[in-house]
């Protein structure tokens, strides 16, 4: 697989998205396709905003996925990932869409997302959401991020 870097926007300067739906995902080829390792990604400081109140909500987001032919290019995440500071939806839609949108693109072997959300009246809401049952002798660690208690 070839890369044409010209097109990613790694490299590149690059605008905060206005939105998830204007926001670009690149992906870039695996270099050990058909090997069977985990790719993690972490974001500690994930925010969007909640729909009923405009208030900002909070969360740490963990992303596992077993690539196929194709990684997700980080900046492009990471700008995707900023991109929901000013997006109004439901912890669940945030976790799980984000989710689908990478598997997607990605079309990975497995894929899993756990986002840890910091309390929205007064009750912390954690979702989880995975493509199906880890392929065996896949090296799954815990996603670390410790039940809520005042996290």
């Amino acid at each position: 697989m070839s890369l044409d870097a010209s097109t990613l926007q790694l490299g590149q300067p690059s605008a905060l998205p206005a939105s998830p739906e204007e926001a670009r995902l690149d992906r870039v080829p695996n270099p050990h396709a058909g090997t069977s390792y985990l790719a993690r990604f972490t974001c500690p400081e994930f925010t969007s905003i909640c729909p009923v109140t405009g208030q900002p909500d909070f969360g740490i987001l963990v992303i596992d996925y077993l690539p196929g032919q194709w990684l997700v290019e980080s900046k492009s995440l990471k700008l995707y990932l900023a991109s929901f500071r000013n997006h109004g939806a439901f912890h669940e839609d945030c976790t799980v869409g984000i989710g689908k949108r990478l598997v997607e693109l990605l079309e990975p072997e497995w894929f899993r997302i756990g986002g840890y959300w910091y309390p929205r009246g007064g009750i912390p809401i954690d979702v989880f959401w995975q493509t199906g049952e880890p392929p065996r002798g896949l090296w799954l660690p815990d996603q670390g991020v410790a039940p809520y208690r005042g996290r």
